[in-house]
């Protein structure tokens, strides 16, 4: 019997072809997915086809870029997908308590191994990690997919990423693994991302990566992270619905 998969070469047409439908949707209708009875809409006049076709011109070049992040948005949706199943197993007070095992750990070694003053900081961390991790769970469950987007999943690198980089103000052998690789995201990123409008200038004059800093920078790229996430998990929520989830990415 054969089989019925596209094979590598027709999944990447199907992603290519959805992917560019969904940009013409923005503007034009019934362009993704169109109803058998409806059927996919056309240009008539002169100006719609000028309109039409130029906006599937300008379309082309943004579908090549996005393509890379739709096969990102699957890979991560995969593994979302167990993490909300774990979520909706565990519920609110599960991943919290998990949350609380978790960090908590990091908390009571910081209580033999750091100073006051790193105990409470790592502490503090700990408990807002805790906080965000929940939060994360509940805004997935109430919202929809704005919702997700906007506060979930901000929520979820919050609750990741915070406790770790305070231990690291603390301890040598966490920093030795944070800092370095923090440093380089940073130089990354203000000599790329943040050129426009020379806010890579701005953030060097007024700030330097080193101690709280480090916090502050991580804490800071929860929101943008999360927010990125989300987007690339809804393309591939529209471009290449779940059932097809079967069709290996590449």
């Amino acid at each position: 019997m054969e089989s019925t998969q596209p094979g590598v070469l027709g999944a990447i047409r199907i992603d290519l072809a959805r992917l560019h439908a969904t940009w013409m949707e923005l503007l034009f209708p019934r362009q993704l997915d169109p109803s058998r009875v409806l059927g996919k809409w056309r240009p008539e006049t002169t100006a719609q086809k000028v309109g039409y076709y130029g906006w599937a011109s300008v379309g082309v070049p943004l579908v090549a870029v996005g393509y890379p992040l739709l096969i990102l948005g699957v890979l991560i949706r995969f593994n979302s997908r167990q993490l909300d199943s774990a979520g909706a197993r565990l519920g609110v007070l599960g991943v919290v308590a998990l949350s609380l095992v978790v960090w908590g750990g990091l908390t009571v070694l910081a209580r033999f191994r750091f100073s006051q003053s790193g105990f409470l900081a790592v502490l503090a961390a700990s408990l807002v990690a805790t906080l965000a991790a929940g939060l994360a769970v509940v805004f997935a469950r109430i919202g929809g997919r704005g919702t997700s987007v906007l506060l979930a999943y901000p929520s979820a690198m919050t609750a990741l990423f915070l406790p770790p980089v305070v231990a690291a103000l603390y301890s040598p052998s966490v920093a030795a693994v944070v800092f370095p690789g923090s440093q380089s995201l940073a130089v990354w990123l203000l000599d790329t991302v943040l050129t426009v409008g020379d806010l890579n200038v701005l953030l060097r004059e007024q700030f330097d990566l080193r101690g709280v800093a480090y916090v502050g920078m991580w804490f800071g790229l929860a929101v943008p992270l999360g927010w990125l996430l989300g987007v690339v998990v809804t393309l591939a929520d529209i471009v290449r619905p779940r059932e097809d989830d079967t069709t290996t990415p590449i």
